[in-house]
């Protein structure tokens, strides 16, 4: 890291801490030549491979507005929306690759969707998986009635 101040290529790090939010570190530096101190952030970065094969930053306001569309007429807050941003930036980030295929984005927001709204999920999903016809809209509920079903019977 150069120095600022004199640009000396070398600086030692006095002091590390992790931001409010946990997304990235502060680190307090001193360059030894000039004994000057600054800051540094660093973060970790995430980038989403399109189909066309370009790259973009990771950016959760991309997973809320998606997912808006599926909720629109549905007793869903921002908040919520957020939530479900925050557990897909989780579990891409969980997996350690810096780079992450859009189809992965869109695999990681069926589950908290589900949780937060079925029928936003079955929209999302039907747009996502491509729907085809009824049957494909049938069996997707289905699968959701006997999740149901096997959450609400006691366990033996």
């Amino acid at each position: 890291m150069h120095c600022p101040f004199c640009r000396n290529a070398d600086s030692r790090v006095v002091d590390s801490r992790t931001t409010d939010d946990g997304t990235s570190i502060r680190r307090r530096r001193q360059c030894p030549a000039c004994g000057r101190r600054f800051t540094t952030t660093e973060t970790a970065s995430l980038s989403v491979v399109k189909r066309s094969g370009v790259l973009e930053p990771f950016r959760r306001e991309k997973v809320i507005e998606g997912v808006r569309k599926a909720v629109r007429g549905r007793p869903v807050t921002d908040a919520d929306l957020a939530g479900v941003a925050q557990s897909v930036e989780e579990t891409i980030r969980a997996t350690g690759a810096s780079q992450i295929d859009a189809n992965e984005i869109g695999l990681a927001v069926l589950p908290p969707l589900r949780e937060l709204d079925e029928v936003a999920y079955l929209r999302f999903a039907s747009v996502y998986n491509n729907f085809d016809s009824l049957d494909d809209f049938e069996a997707t509920i289905r699968a959701l009635r006997e999740e149901r079903r096997a959450a609400e019977e006691p366990g033996e």
